[in-house]
Order: C-alpha cells, then sequence, then structure tokens
C-alpha cells in the first residue's frame, strides 16, 4: 500500500479532476446523440487514467534532475528514492500501451488519434527547454478531453465538443502559468522557459487574465450552442467565480496562495461546471 500511495502522489492522481469532468460533458454529448454504453463510459474513465499516468509519468521521469534541484520539488518520488528510474519507465510504458488498446476498442478514429494524443501529452515535458508557450502545449493536453469522449461514443466531431477543447485550453493554460510563478527564479537560474520567466510576474499575471477572458466568452458561447437554462447558469457561475477567486488571491507581491488550495480551487470548479452543465443536458432546465 506505501509504493500505491507512491504512484498516486507521483501522477498527482487528485488533479484528474482538471480534465475528466470535461471529458464526461462529452461522453454525455455523444449519448444524447448516439445512445448508452456502459463499457464506452467504461472505457473512457480507463483512457483518462492511462494517458494521465503515461503523461505525469513521463514528466517525472525527464525532469528528475531539475526536481532534485528545486527545493520545492526535491521531495518529488524520483528524486526522493522513493520509485526507481526503471519502475517509472515501466509505468510509463504500461499505461501508454494501455491507452492505447483501449482506444482502440471504440472506434478506428479512436485509434488513429492516440498516437496523436499521447505526442502531445509526452511531447509537453520537453517544452519547457525551449519555449515559453510550454503552457498551452499542456493546455492543449488536457483539452483534448472532451473532443476525445465525444469521438469515443460518436465516431465523429461536432462543433460543441471544439468549444469546449478551447475553454479548457485557455483556462488551463491560464492558471498553469500562475502556478508556474512559484518556479520564476528557478526557472530562470537553470535556463528553463516560461511565460513568468519570460515577462516577470506581473506580465504573466496579465497574459493569464487574458486567457481566462476568453475561458469566460467560451462559456457563454457553450452555453448558447447548448441552449443553456438555469442549471447551465448556475454552473457556469460558480466556474466563473472561481476563476475570479484565483486572480485575486495572488497579487505580484503576495504569491503564497498558490499552491495545493489552487489546484483544490480549479478541481472544484471544473466538477461544479460539470455537474451543472450535465443535469442541464438531461433534464433541460
Amino acid at each position: 500500500m506505501g509504493n500505491l500511495k507512491h504512484y498516486f502522489s507521483l501522477v498527482k492522481f487528485a488533479h484528474t479532476a482538471f480534465a475528466l469532468p470535461f471529458a464526461l460533458i462529452g461522453y454525455v454529448l455523444g449519448v444524447l446523440e448516439r445512445g448508452f454504453d456502459f463499457w464506452i463510459l467504461v472505457g473512457i474513465l480507463a483512457c483518462m487514467v492511462f494517458v494521465r499516468n503515461a503523461a505525469m509519468g513521463f514528466n517525472r521521469l525527464i525532469d528528475r534532475r531539475f526536481d532534485a534541484q528545486n527545493v520545492r520539488t526535491a521531495g518529488r518520488e524520483i528524486p526522493a528514492g522513493k520509485i526507481s528510474v526503471r519502475a517509472a519507465r515501466w509505468f510509463v510504458v504500461l499505461n501508454a500501451v494501455a491507452f492505447v488498446v483501449v482506444a482502440a476498442t471504440f472506434n478506428r478514429l479512436t485509434l488513429w488519434l492516440s498516437p496523436v494524443v499521447l505526442l502531445v501529452v509526452l511531447g509537453y515535458s520537453y517544452t519547457k527547454r525551449f519555449t515559453a508557450l510550454c503552457h498551452a502545449v499542456l493546455g492543449l493536453g488536457l483539452a483534448m478531453a472532451p473532443c476525445g469522449a465525444y469521438i469515443a461514443v460518436t465516431g465523429t466531431l461536432s462543433i460543441v465538443p471544439v468549444w469546449l477543447s478551447v475553454l479548457v485550453l485557455t483556462w488551463v493554460t491560464g492558471f498553469d502559468i500562475i502556478y508556474a510563478l512559484q518556479d520564476v527564479d528557478f526557472d530562470r537560474s537553470q535556463r528553463l522557459h516560461s511565460i513568468p520567466a519570460a515577462l516577470g510576474v506581473r506580465g504573466a499575471l496579465w497574459v493569464s487574465v487574458l486567457l481566462h477572458a476568453v475561458t469566460a466568452a467560451m462559456v457563454a458561447v457553450v452555453g448558447f450552442s447548448l441552449g443553456g437554462g438555469i442549471l447551465y447558469c448556475i454552473g457556469a457561475a460558480i466556474f466563473l467565480a472561481l476563476l475570479l477567486y484565483q486572480h485575486l488571491i495572488v497579487r505580484p507581491d503576495d504569491l503564497s496562495r498558490i499552491g495545493a488550495m489552487f489546484g483544490i480551487t480549479n478541481g472544484v470548479a471544473s466538477i461544479a461546471y460539470a455537474v451543472f452543465v450535465i443535469l442541464g443536458l438531461f433534464f433541460r432546465i
């Protein structure tokens, strides 16, 4: 059980709450068109777990040297010796293979797209070495969730899952920029790229604000596309209120509130939005 806890910590399993709720929205949109299939739901949940495990495990594996030098991350499982490099490699390979195998059971399109998904989510780990746009690559990795789930059910793609993906892309990119403020000095010392390292704290916060303004616009676009009623409006209000809260508690002269609580806030925002959107889709209220 101790080793299992190390692996849960390695992949930050609780952070599945960022993308999974949006994948479930995509799934429900597909179900309303093609009907319910229990095994497709199980497969989507499995794919979300496998691809996240592969992505986070690979990230920790590739960044182990930097993690060991950073005071904030030195206690992570690989630099701390709780999980060996060899074990981490096998963990990544097995989860990546499992993701492709399960994706192949949905339809031909999900099989063809599964290597593309892996390329994005694994490739993200290298981007900080050469571009400050690394946050957007992370956002893209999570943004594929609603489209992927919809395709798993229907074998096609429609516009609403695409709008949801744009929403997730800008939301995740924006909050990852804020999260990266914790490492601005370390990134500069190691010649790693990020928006905070390139623009400074104030500049990075403004970029995050602009991205989240686009997120708010996409919440409105999705609501209009779905004919959102009262339930959608409640979910959207909670999501946007928590988004605003993040910007109110993080200031250029006070970054102390960025941390575990910051992750919880975004997780709650995602779950609350998805719950009300899905209820609205089923009950048309």
